[in-house]
């Protein structure tokens, strides 16, 4: 059987940049578990998945910036005084924002200049092409 859309798979998966960097791997832990075509991974990701089989593995799998997490978006950086964010705050401080409908995201401090600090609210792997090797594990049709 092939992956195919509404199907719940299982992957092992490791990422690395472009410059082999790794940022994430399921290898030493549980396969990620998800459904195919409900947007629930990146479109990269679940288009390297869709027709793979049971036992079968792709390495190198190359998802430019624009099918992973998107450009890094300006909009998502911001000011804040200084006198606003905890005693400790420098370069590279991650911190937690809430967003206008509630909901927590987190953000890191991207620069200081002087009293005031720009915020990035961006995905840590925005603007980042990504290299995958995945493994699929296991399909599972869906219940609907």
């Amino acid at each position: 059987m092939k992956a195919s859309s509404g199907h719940i798979v299982k992957v092992h998966y490791t990422g690395k940049f472009t410059d082999n960097t790794l940022f994430d791997s399921s290898v030493d832990a549980e396969p990620l578990e998800f459904q195919l075509g409900q947007g629930m991974m990146i479109p990269g990701f679940e288009a390297a998945v869709l027709g793979m089989e049971v036992g079968q593995a792709k390495q190198g799998v190359l998802i430019p910036a624009a099918e992973a997490y998107g450009p890094v978006n300006p909009e998502m950086m911001f000011e804040v005084p200084m006198n606003e964010l905890p005693p400790a705050t420098t370069v590279g401080t991650q911190l937690q924002a809430e967003a206008g409908n509630g909901q927590v995201i987190p953000v890191t401090v991207a620069e200081v200049n002087g009293d005031v600090a720009v915020i990035d609210a961006n995905h840590p792997l925005a603007g980042k092409d990504l290299v995958f090797d995945i493994e699929l594990v296991s399909i599972t049709p869906s219940a609907d």
